[in-house]
């Protein structure tokens, strides 16, 4: 694993800290206790998440809120790697005297991988299928693997998690009129519901075996380049089971905004292509989910209040709404001549 993109609030070991930055400072006390090997230098990549780097290695360590999750990362990934799969990073057990467990979180010690000088982008046409051949790779590794984790794991019920997420903006409406005009939150609703409507009406599709063990969050930042110039799939920590087109939905989902919202350039990767002669995948793609996560999100946690989320936000919505627009009408009528 990888420290990607700026690290902010980096905190450097020998540097006095106080207030906030207490628990960083013990935190680093623990793991120097615990550590076989000296620590010459510990930074925050995000919560719960530090670059370590000690006399002959670095690392990544993470903390996880259960025990239990950060085993079945460690055993997860141990098994990708057994299956063939190597193209992710490794869990590390006897680097340290015993399980590292500090203030009610569970720490894992991480292969670094080195990232390589040029970042994986969605922006560019030859990472983007670079990216779906890795996923590819990983669903036929892991249709071997469900029969071993599907008393682990939870099924994908997209359905049930979008119609959560629909409701969940609805709630927080009549808040988020003070940042948009009422029609363009009128118009997301009324996508989100005509998709919904059309994803239940097909809604065997998404239920369709096989099943793979599917990544459940492939963002940009999830595929990293090492420094050898190989793609790597990184953080399971939204795994479960179902069809690989789920995962799929969600890639054509990322990428959209970098092609212009165009079916025809979306239809060209072959992974995705072939599901978009499906309704059901048409009327998902249809569904604003990326806007709904980001505003639930501001509004859960109350930072709306601050300009630097509530503006991205703002720009996620409106930037290519007409391009989203001319999309979700192209859609509908590729239904219609179905």
């Amino acid at each position: 694993m990888g420290c990607r993109g700026t690290m902010k609030n980096t905190m450097k070991m020998g540097i006095n800290k106080s207030g906030g930055d207490d628990y960083f400072n013990r935190l680093l006390s623990y793991f120097k206790q615990q550590f076989h090997e000296p620590i010459l230098k510990m930074e925050q990549i995000r919560d719960s998440v530090y670059f370590v780097r000690t006399m002959t290695k670095k690392y990544v360590v993470k903390g996880y809120s259960k025990y239990k999750k950060l085993r079945l990362q460690e055993t997860f990934t141990r098994t990708l790697h057994q299956e063939g799969f190597n193209k992710t990073y490794q869990y590390f057990q006897d680097i340290t005297k015993e399980p590292l467990f500090f203030e009610g979180e569970s720490f894992g010690c991480i292969e670094y991988l080195s990232p390589h000088h040029k970042s994986f982008t969605f922006d560019s046409n030859k990472d983007r299928k670079a990216g779906l051949k890795l996923l590819e790779e990983f669903h036929h590794v892991t249709a071997s693997c469900v029969p071993r984790y599907q008393t682990l794991l939870p099924y994908s019920n997209m359905l049930e998690k979008w119609s959560e997420r629909l409701k969940t903006f609805k709630k927080y409406c009549s808040k988020i009129t003070y940042f948009l005009n009422e029609q363009t939150v009128n118009e997301l609703i009324g996508w989100a519901e005509w998709s919904l409507n059309g994803m239940k009406e097909n809604e065997d599709f998404f239920f369709k075996k096989p099943f793979v063990i599917l990544h459940g969050d492939v963002a940009h930042h999830n595929f990293l380049r090492d420094e050898t110039g190989m793609l790597n799939l990184i953080d399971f920590d939204l795994i479960h089971i179902g069809p690989s087109s789920i995962d799929y939905l969600q890639y054509a989902n990322r990428i959209l905004p970098s092609i212009d919202w165009s079916i025809d350039k979306l239809s060209q990767y072959k992974q995705i292509g072939e599901h978009t002669q499906e309704k059901a995948f048409l009327y998902a793609l249809a569904f604003p989910t990326d806007i709904f996560r980001e505003w639930n999100r501001i509004m859960r946690e109350k930072k709306y209040t601050k300009h630097y989320y509530s503006d991205y936000v703002i720009d996620l919505t409106l930037d290519q709404l007409h391009l989203r627009r001319k999309f979700v009408e192209e859609i509908k009528i590729l239904i219609a001549k179905m």
